[in-house]
């Protein structure tokens, strides 16, 4: 059953429709490898392009017998095929059409998150360039650190999902192989040029060998990058969770008009989307694990991964695809709010500019344990007595002996906090 959060393209090639178009597309263009070698006479290789087809209901109908779905599909297409339908299959054993049609399907899928990815990352730009210069508190352990902008942090998130793309690349080539070696890899009853024709065909590489199937860790480093990426939009989603606290509230998920945020606080406006992602990525490194214990099977094979791989491939692909488009409809309507940043910036008094005057105070000659501790003294009062950063440095004997007054305006100024703005930006490649 394709799980009620799939997208369509998606969810199109994980059906059992797809699927089974795949199974016979490996059939047929074995067929033609073994006609040009000879073995299928080219009379019977045209009837059985012209007559092959299969139906999806009929196929699950023969199963209920045979318990096998390859044998369900092939006895199908026999149906349709006739006579000419005991050249095909020749010499194949299932996980030969089984494996290279899942290699097919899972490149097809890399392709929509590749897609995903690439609209995402665009939104990131966007919304990098409109707040380039909105100067927030960057936080340290969820305490005030130092300034930053909001958009450094948009452009962040552009260059992780970057990496992203990367690796959705790397888990298409890894996974963009098949086979047809036969029941144990050995080519015994199939010329190793039908490999060769069937994957080139169908823009694969053949494995450089195999046993009955394609080697699962190929398939567990897929998974394994699926998980990280959904780990990136967790936490994208776990970042826009915090600032979209009532205390904090310097940015909101979108809230469309007659959304309902809690069944007894009309009041709510909760971050569901994010909270959403968050949770779905935990699905995502849960297969991903599911993935690695498939890895060691019983010699040339066992069946033991084949269970798994029907769900927790296609879930998440189908996962994966609905939360990178969730992350941009967060990301294009995403409330930013500056004012609450520059009121949040200020709540701190004076404090984020503890570092920079520390530099300022070794600059003037202090050994650097002497100004952490006088810098410290005045930070603790800021926080003991609530009163304003500047007048606890005025009111430290130790600080007005080697500070002018003139200097102390500038250790306070925004400016140097941003001045490498444009030059991380170019790095970053916005």
């Amino acid at each position: 059953m394709i799980p009620r959060y799939s997208l369509p393209r998606m969810a199109a090639i994980w059906s059992d429709e797809n699927k089974f178009q795949k199974m016979l597309d490996i059939e047929i263009l074995a067929c033609e490898a073994l006609s040009s070698l000879g073995k299928i006479p080219k009379k019977e290789l045209k009837k059985i392009k012209s007559k092959a087809r299969f139906n999806v209901k009929r196929i699950e109908e023969i199963e209920k017998t045979t318990r096998h779905d390859v044998i369900a599909f092939l006895h199908n297409i026999a149906e349709y095929i006739g006579s000419s339908s005991r050249f095909v299959h020749q010499g194949l054993t299932s996980s030969d059409v089984l494996d290279t049609g899942l290699s097919i399907v899972m490149r097809e899928s890399a392709d929509i998150i590749l897609e995903d990815l690439k609209a995402l990352k665009e939104e990131f730009r966007k919304k990098a360039k409109k707040y380039k210069y909105t100067v927030m508190v960057g936080r340290s352990h969820g305490v005030h650190a130092e300034p930053t902008t909001f958009g450094l942090k948009m452009a962040l998130f552009f260059d992780e999902i970057d990496r992203c793309i990367d690796r959705i690349k790397r888990a298409k080539e890894i996974i963009s192989v098949g086979k047809i070696s036969g029941p144990v890899g050995t080519y015994s009853n199939i010329d190793p040029y039908v490999e060769n024709y069937v994957c080139r065909k169908s823009g694969l590489k053949p494995a450089s060998i195999s046993t009955q199937i394609l080697q699962r860790d190929r398939h567990a480093e897929y998974m394994a990058e699926i998980a990280l990426i959904g780990a990136t939009l967790e936490k994208i989603s776990t970042e826009f969770r915090n600032l979209q606290k009532t205390e904090v509230r310097e940015v909101e998920e979108p809230f469309g008009k007659g959304q309902k945020g809690s069944s007894a606080m009309p009041h709510k406006r909760n971050p569901v989307m994010c909270e959403r992602i968050a949770g779905l990525a935990r699905v995502l490194r849960a297969n991903a694990m599911a993935s690695m214990e498939n890895v060691a099977l019983w010699h040339e094979r066992d069946i033991s991964h084949s269970s798994v791989e029907r769900i927790v491939i296609p879930d998440s692909l189908m996962l994966l695809d609905y939360m990178l488009n969730q992350m941009r409809e967060i990301v294009k309507g995403l409330l930013v709010y500056p004012e609450n940043m520059t009121a949040n910036l200020a709540k701190t008094k004076g404090l984020v500019f503890s570092a920079r005057i520390l530099v300022e105070l070794e600059k003037k000659g202090v050994e650097r344990r002497k100004a952490y501790d006088i810098i410290q003294r005045c930070a603790m009062k800021v926080w003991e007595k609530n009163i304003n950063f500047k007048e606890a440095l005025w009111a430290d004997s130790d600080f007005i002996k080697v500070v002018r007054p003139r200097e102390i305006e500038k250790f306070f100024d925004i400016g140097y906090y941003t001045k490498h703005v444009d030059r991380i930006f170019k790095k970053v490649g916005i």
